[in-house]
């Protein structure tokens, strides 16, 4: 801990790079991207708002979700990173002497109504796919009630709004479990992030997937992560039947059952392993290099659909 504004950045960065790098089924990577977003447009998203998060702490959350969501589409003219912008500017906020298990309560505690309008307005220009409408507290309307509030309400469906709701008790919990097995290799950091990928889905299934597929197709896609955790597990082969059996199964229907949310919170949870000393940030920006080293020049499969 107490790390200054730079090494933030660094660790922020990391996290983001990392989510995209690894090879995780369904979700864009250095070797497979959509028809209108590819593993660059990712790179250029974390360079864009690592300063931006960065500054949480002086910011608020509010705005600095508002300014994260600016600076990305201003670069890149479309949604990339919604999600690890509203996950990682609650965290970054937390006190640099304090762990987040003790400071992202207060954190939560002190977020208004203010705050609630700026993250609405970002939600509104990053425009991302499958939102439906609500009747109370709708974000094509100005929210009355504080940011804390407003995301309690949409807990039930939403897993971003959860981990506001719940004191980042998902992001926090596998920061703390997930990387005990202190992955050190690019080969090993890639299995470590998608296996946490397979354990997120088959235990909570992702609620992007949800809203643009419903219930049913949902439900399949935590059974299908399932069926690959246990294959995984027994066997760590990451080209095993039921490993790429769900990848092909993800990037079908235009890449409507894209696990856009699980992906998001993998980026948080990097970030608060990194940054609480939970795993080993030098030897995974070391690993991140040796891996993007290796997918330079790498043949890309292109997919219809988008993020």
């Amino acid at each position: 801990m107490h790390q200054d504004r730079k090494q933030l950045e660094e660790m922020i960065r990391v996290a983001c790079l990392w989510e995209a790098t690894a090879h995780k089924p369904g979700n864009v990577h250095p070797a497979a991207g959509f028809v209108d977003l590819v593993y660059d447009d990712f790179v250029q998203a974390a360079h864009v708002v690592e300063p931006v998060l960065a500054r949480s702490a002086e910011l608020k959350v509010g705005p600095t979700v508002l300014a994260a969501i600016r600076a990305t589409r201003e670069a890149l003219g479309r949604n990339v990173n919604l999600g690890i912008v509203l996950l990682i500017a609650p965290l970054a906020a937390v006190p640099p002497e304090r762990l987040l298990t003790d400071g992202i309560g207060d954190i939560l505690e002190g977020v208004d109504n203010e705050d609630a309008a700026l993250v609405y307005e970002a939600i509104r220009l990053a425009a991302p796919g499958g939102m439906g409408t609500v009747e109370d507290q709708d974000v094509a309307e100005a929210p009355t009630e504080s940011l804390l509030a407003v995301m309690k309400r949409a807990a039930e469906w939403d897993q971003i709004a959860a981990e506001y709701a719940n004191g980042f008790g998902v992001v926090l919990d596998y920061a703390t479990l997930h990387f005990a097995d202190a992955p050190s290799s690019q080969e090993q950091w890639n299995a470590s992030i998608v296996h946490l990928q397979l354990k997120l889905m088959a235990r909570f299934g992702d609620s992007l997937i949800a809203r643009k597929c419903g219930a049913a197709i949902a439900g399949e896609a935590r059974q299908r992560a399932q069926r690959a955790l246990e294959s995984f597990e027994e066997s760590a082969d990451l080209a095993s039947t039921e490993v790429a059996e769900l990848d092909v199964w993800l990037r079908g229907d235009g890449h409507r059952r894209n696990p856009g949310t699980t992906a998001d919170l993998i980026a948080a949870i990097l970030f608060a392993a990194f940054r609480d000393g939970l795993a080993d940030f030098e030897n995974a920006r070391q690993a991140l290099s040796d891996a993007r080293d290796s997918a330079a020049g790498q043949d890309i499969l292109i997919n219809e659909g988008r993020r």
